[in-house]
């Protein structure tokens, strides 16, 4: 490994899951300001996501739509004369 590339900073941090509240405690060197407690009563570095392996779809077999201003029917409208028709 090359000397003086990699961060010095690793310390503990939780990230966490914004959708579902899960939480997962590693070692990391991003930065943060916020703080949680952890299920262990200890307060740690706090890096929130959008999503995780627990809340992905690819993960968890489930199909969630998401549907901002209409973008899923607009490209469901767009492409739905390529859909397979049963």
């Amino acid at each position: 490994m090359k000397k003086g590339i990699h961060p010095d900073n690793y310390r503990l941090v939780v990230f966490k899951d914004m959708s579902n509240d899960h939480m997962i405690l590693t070692k990391s060197c991003a930065n943060t300001k916020e703080t949680v407690v952890y299920t262990d009563g200890n307060e740690y570095p706090v890096v929130k996501l959008e999503i995780s392996n627990t809340s992905h779809p690819f993960f968890t077999g489930k199909l969630k739509l998401v549907d901002t201003a209409g973008r899923v029917d607009k490209f469901m409208n767009k492409y739905k004369k390529y859909a397979k028709k049963d």
